[in-house]
């Protein structure tokens, strides 16, 4: 029944759910000295990688949430932490995400798996390491535990997975991030998010965009209609949730992987934690702390405040038994 406890007890101001999830990305300044890579994909785009490598034979591909980068900091520190136990770093920046927009129309949608594979495959070619751990974030956790389910002919390199404050099942979760305690995360979601479509609306003018209604936009569902859903190919933005959703991939996943979701956040519904995978599967961990917030996991403004980035590592250390070495 590998459901892990733990004892995450921050500071009283970090036991807010929205303080913590706001405090990392406004106030949390690391830094990482990436080396990046760009690579060509099969359609002819490009996926910028961003390595920060100390020599080791295992690498950690990390993939960041919606609408973030290498250089969110739940990335860099997770990277740092990462190097510090003499584990090299990848961070895979979605397309269009990057800092540079990509070529074609399309760019990223929670469950576009075959970037993934693609990453994968070109790491394996590429690379001579033994091994190779997925680490996703938020909508890179989603992709990371629908590839391990989805996915049959998986590099033997590929020995598990990690995944922080997932929303397993988005059909819920987007009703949820639709309420008015999520208001300030909607209004940046999709602020940036416009901005894109429009930049692809000026390349591609065939692309049929109505500017009006997607500056009304209020929801994700009005994005989707505008811009996932006829891009992708989805019927509807209800089916782009059930097709993206990772939550039925997990029963079919052949590696170990964890999962960690803050009871306390409020990007999830009740839907986003499988205790049921967790009690009846061998390689399905679940870890839930009361607190954390949504990728936040701060507990003070003093310290160095890595819970989950040591939560990431004891688990590679422990449960994927791979421990650190160099080459």
């Amino acid at each position: 029944m590998p459901i892990l406890t733990t004892h995450f007890t921050p500071s009283l101001p970090f036991k807010s759910a929205h303080f913590n999830t706001l405090y990392r990305p406004l106030f949390m300044k690391d830094e990482c000295n990436y080396s990046r890579k760009r690579i060509t994909t099969w359609d002819n785009d490009f996926i910028d990688l961003d390595f920060s490598c100390i020599g080791s034979k295992t690498l950690i591909l990390l993939i960041h949430g919606l609408e973030g980068s290498s250089n969110s900091n739940y990335m860099i520190t997770t990277a740092n932490e990462l190097n510090k136990h003499c584990y090299d770093a990848v961070c895979m920046n979605l397309r269009g995400c990057s800092g540079e927009d990509n070529l074609l129309l399309g760019t990223y949608h929670s469950g576009k798996t075959d970037d993934i594979d693609f990453v994968i495959n070109y790491l394996t070619s590429n690379y001579t390491y033994d091994n190779i751990i997925i680490c996703g974030f938020s909508l890179g956790g989603n992709l990371t535990l629908k590839y391990l389910g989805e996915y049959s002919s998986i590099p033997t390199e590929v020995k598990g997975g990690i995944a922080v404050s997932v929303p397993i099942d988005l059909t819920s979760s987007q009703a949820e991030l639709g309420k008015l305690k999520n208001k300030i995360y909607m209004k940046e979601f999709l602020r940036t998010m416009k901005l894109k479509i429009l930049e692809k609306s000026e390349k591609f003018p065939d692309f049929e965009l109505n500017k009006e209604l997607l500056f009304k936009a209020s929801k994700f569902k009005h994005i989707e209609k505008q811009f996932t859903v006829p891009v992708f190919g989805f019927k509807s933005s209800e089916d782009y949730w059930k097709r993206a959703s990772c939550k039925p991939f997990i029963p079919k996943i052949q590696h170990k992987a964890l999962l960690i979701n803050a009871l306390d956040d409020s990007f999830l519904s009740e839907k986003c934690f499988p205790t049921k995978f967790a009690e009846n599967m061998d390689n399905f961990y679940l870890m839930m702390p009361k607190y954390g917030g949504h990728v936040g996991f701060i507990s003070s403004f003093t310290g160095e405040n890595r819970w989950l980035e040591n939560k990431i590592v004891h688990f590679i250390k422990e449960y994927l038994n791979i421990h650190s070495n160099k080459q």
